[in-house]
Formats: structure tokens, sequence, C-alpha cells
């Protein structure tokens, strides 16, 4: 237990420092968000000094105020759930524009992280029970052949050959867009069909590493004591290979795993960009393109806070999969 509350006023600490640098780090930047939008609206009509504050106001860029008060209310306004409204979609809340597209990121992302993961730790058990083997072999040079692959090269390869030649699937937008967004099976399944080559580009770009980090520590655990005591008792294979190697063996790959948990939120930038997939990725390559400080603040506080949440969660399966943790707290 002690374990675990010095483990979250930790990461409290830390999510506080991560809100003030995300307050401080858009004010710190050149340009100002009002300026930019007065001067796209002076160029339709006359724009009055009382208009410039009020805008201001509502961006959250007021410079008239000392930068103390500003953080005050800006921590304000998140305990109230306020995010400010964006610039580059005037007058939409950041919250809605994060709601509406952090869905995408997540329906494609975590599939994929967890399918990446799951697929990945796999191979790296069976590689590791059959090292030498011609499995191991011809498997790993080929997962970190493809792997190897840039990552965008990959992404345009896929859509040019399945998506462009052969027809197999859409290579743009996340649905069939003459269909209403909706919970329909017409929907579901046109967003599934629409999300299959972005899923196939992130799985395996991040495959391989999964398989070696956990292949390796699996060569590592099988030479214990303790697997050479089950073996020696005649256990059955299959529970030696995952109930006492694999469970020690994906230590390692927890951290990873949260991590990567904790980045789908940011996006799955250039996939997002290559097949015209949307999510909150291309959100904030339009935010920083266009100074929108708001929903700049808003989209990193969410990506700041979930590989926070991922890696607390981590903390905790590593205290209930590894006894040592525990222990090394209680003598």
């Amino acid at each position: 237990m002690r374990q675990i509350i010095r483990r979250t006023l930790f990461y409290l600490v830390a999510a506080w420092i991560s809100v003030t640098l995300n307050f401080l780090i858009p004010r710190l930047a050149p340009g100002n968000p009002a300026e930019a939008m007065m001067i796209h609206l002076q160029q339709r009509g006359s724009v009055s000094p009382a208009m410039m504050q009020a805008l201001q106001a509502a961006l959250g860029v007021n410079n008239t105020q000392p930068l103390w008060i500003q953080y005050f209310q800006y921590l304000n306004n998140l305990l109230h759930g306020a995010l400010g409204i964006s610039y580059t979609n005037y007058p939409t809340p950041v919250t809605a524009i994060i709601a509406q597209n952090i869905q995408w990121t997540l329906m494609l992302g975590l599939v994929t992280v967890v399918l990446g993961f799951i697929l990945g730790c796999l191979l790296g058990i069976v590689m590791a029970w059959m090292r030498n083997s011609a499995v191991d072999t011809i498997l790993s040079p080929a997962v970190t052949f493809l792997s190897a692959i840039p990552y965008f090269w990959l992404a345009l390869i896929i859509l040019y050959v399945f998506g462009f030649t052969l027809g197999w699937f859409p290579f743009a937008d996340g649905y069939d867009t003459t269909l209403d967004p909706g919970w329909s099976a017409a929907f579901i399944g046109s967003a599934i069909y629409h999300a299959i080559l972005p899923a196939i580009t992130i799985i395996i770009s991040s495959i391989a590493g999964w398989m070696l980090v956990m292949r390796n520590s699996m060569i590592t655990t099988l030479s214990e004591d303790y697997i050479l005591m089950a073996q020696a008792k005649g256990l059955p294979r299959r529970r030696v290979m995952f109930a006492y190697a694999a469970r020690n063996a994906i230590l390692p790959n927890i951290s990873g795993f949260a991590l990567a948990i904790g980045s789908i939120v940011g996006g799955q930038l250039l996939t997002e960009i290559v097949f015209s997939y949307p999510g909150i990725g291309f959100s904030l390559l339009e935010a920083v393109r266009g100074q929108d400080y708001a929903l700049m603040q808003g989209i990193f506080l969410v990506i700041t806070l979930a590989v926070l949440g991922a890696n607390f969660l981590a903390d905790l399966c590593y205290v209930l999969l590894d006894p040592r943790v525990r222990l090394e707290r209680g003598v």
C-alpha cells in the first residue's frame, strides 16, 4: 500500500508540472492568435479595439493581465472542464473538437496497439522457445526488415497497392461519407473497413519491437533456476512456457505497452495524414499551424494525462505481476 501511495503522489506532482508547462510554453512562443484573427477580419471590414479585447479574452490570450493571474484562471477553467475556444475552428469549444476527433484515434490506435502487442509477444515467446530453429531463423529477419521500412513509405506502399491499384480498400476518410454517423451496423462496418489499411500499417511497424524484446527476455528467463526446476518436475511444456517463463519475461514489455497506450491519444499523425483519416493528431497539426493556443493546450493536456495514467497503471501491474516490487519496500 505504501508503494501505491508513493506512486500516486509522484504522478500527481508530475501532472501538476505538466499542466504548468502546458500553460507556459504556448505563451512563450512568438505570435498572438487574436492578432492573427484580427488581421483576417480586418481584410473584410473594420475591427474596433473593444472587439479586439473581447476576442483576446475569449481566446485566453489577454496580455493586459499578469501572467500569474492568467495561470490561476487557467487552472480554474481546467477544474471546470473549460479548455477555451478554438481559433482555427472559431467559435467551437476545444472540448467539442477533442471529443469528436479522439474517438477515431482511440478506435484505430487502441485496437492496433493491443493487436501488435499480443502478436509480437506471442511470436517472441515462440521464437525464444524454438530458438535456432527454422522458424526463428526466417521469421526474425523478415519481421525486422518490414519494421525497418520508413513508416510513411510503408503507409504509402500499402495505400498504393491495396487502395489505389487493386482497389480492395478505401484510401480516404474514416467512413463512407454518404452514411450518417451513428451506431448502425452499416456505419460501424464502414468504419472498420476504412480502418483496415491504417491498422495494418501500424501493426507491421510496431510488431518487430514487441517481438524482439520478448524473445530476448524469454531467452534470459529460460536460463533461470526456477524454469529448470519446473521442467525437472515434469510440468507440461505449455505451462512452463506461459505460466513460468512468459509471465516474468513480459515485464520489460509492460512499460513499453503503457507508453504505447498513452501515446495513442497523441494520434498516429503520419497515418492520419497519409490515409486522410480523421483524428486528434491531424487536429494538433492544424492547431500548430494556426497558432491555436487553446486547442494546442487542450490536446497536449489530454496526451500528457493519458501517458501519465498509462504509466501509473503499468506500475500497478508491476506490483501485481512481480512480487519483488512488493517485497522491496517491505524489507
